[in-house]
């Protein structure tokens, strides 16, 4: 006779016996969170953005490896930057099949909200590498103003 520690949890006998639909379940749990961590990017999630910002300006840098810098449209409306482009799929030349696909091709839009609004005159945009910075000067009339205070 084998001793109990031999087998897994499932199969001992006790308080914990074999239960199929808990096994059953647990492959459920685990595809479920399997198809939610899908590695196709979602909307919000592409592309990446880091921002950081300081009492004159915003500055937003975005990964858009392998696009044409007249790919991507920038506009800003009151304190909302929006990036837009397309990435397209490469050709396959004859005679060859694709053997696995994980960059990601087709349109996004992404749409951050800035802290304040911005001079829209003012605003720079540098591609360079695969990275997308962006500028966002602090329009004049939101930057914060220092008030000195006179004793009477």
């Amino acid at each position: 006779m084998m001793s109990r520690t031999f087998f897994p949890a499932t199969f001992r006998s006790g308080p914990r016996t074999w239960d199929p639909f808990r096994d059953l379940r647990h492959i459920q749990d685990e595809m479920d969170r399997l198809v939610n961590q899908s590695w196709v990017p979602r909307a919000a999630e592409y592309p990446p953005v880091n921002v950081w910002t300081n009492e004159d300006e915003t500055v937003v840098q975005a990964e858009l490896p392998g696009l044409a810098p007249d790919a991507i449209d920038i506009s800003v409306v009151q304190n909302a930057l929006t990036i837009k482009g397309h990435r397209k799929p490469e050709d396959l030349k004859a005679g060859e099949s694709l053997h696995r696909r994980e960059r990601w091709t087709g349109s996004f839009v992404r749409t951050i909200e800035l802290p304040f609004e911005v001079d829209n005159s003012q605003v720079q945009a540098e591609y360079r590498h695969g990275l997308l910075t962006v500028k966002l000067p602090r329009a004049a009339e939101n930057k914060p103003r220092r008030i000195t205070v006179k004793a009477s």
